[in-house]
């Protein structure tokens, strides 16, 4: 699947009007929308507290606070892909910060090229991130589906004295004779013997 399917949503957190101008020129409406801005750390923490951004630019300092614990949190708690502006002199020290808990750090100023770079491997990054979630949700699915049919396995054992191999058998029969899962066969039974 091609990046140029997706859009994403972004956060601009930046009190510096001028960064917000210099940024918006790299996020075209066909990709990047909708692009909302927060002019200070507390009014970025309502607005993710609202809604989900797959992409959150930071410029740091902010009036209430420099940005990296902001960062770090949202790259710790949420999928949301975190770029982090900060001035070359402090590079360093806040790279080592951050860096373990995924956030892209930047140096600033950055030149036009560069800014380009940054924002497709955040795309790259975030569409790893939507990949990773689908499978987790998926082996979520997967485990809740082996304790029902356990539990169902279970119930057939406690209520028709079956054994294990059999209540399996019978779970795996019914689910392909009917042409349904073995999950429905499941709680069907479960239903049934409650």
């Amino acid at each position: 699947m091609s990046l140029k399917e997706h859009i994403y949503s972004v956060l601009i957190v930046s009190a510096a009007e001028n960064f917000n101008r210099n940024v918006i020129q790299f996020l075209p409406e066909a990709t990047y929308a909708p692009v909302s801005y927060a002019k200070s750390i507390n009014e970025a923490q309502r607005k993710t507290v609202e809604r989900f951004y797959d992409l959150i630019i930071i410029n740091s300092p902010l009036p209430d606070d420099f940005g990296a614990k902001f960062a770090i949190d949202l790259s710790d708690k949420s999928p949301s892909v975190v770029l982090l502006f900060v001035r070359s002199d402090n590079y360093d020290d806040v790279y080592e910060k951050v860096a373990d808990f995924g956030v892209f750090t930047v140096r600033k100023p950055l030149p036009q090229q560069n800014v380009m770079q940054a924002l497709d491997f955040v795309k790259a990054t975030r569409e790893r991130l939507r990949k990773m979630e689908k499978k987790k949700v998926s082996l979520e699915e997967k485990m809740m589906e082996i304790k029902i049919v356990n539990r169902a396995k279970w119930t057939l054992i406690n209520s028709l004295n079956m054994s294990e191999e059999d209540a399996h058998r019978y779970i795996e029969k019914q689910a392909m004779d009917r042409c349904i899962a073995k999950r429905e066969i499941a709680e069907e039974i479960l239903r049934t013997y409650k």
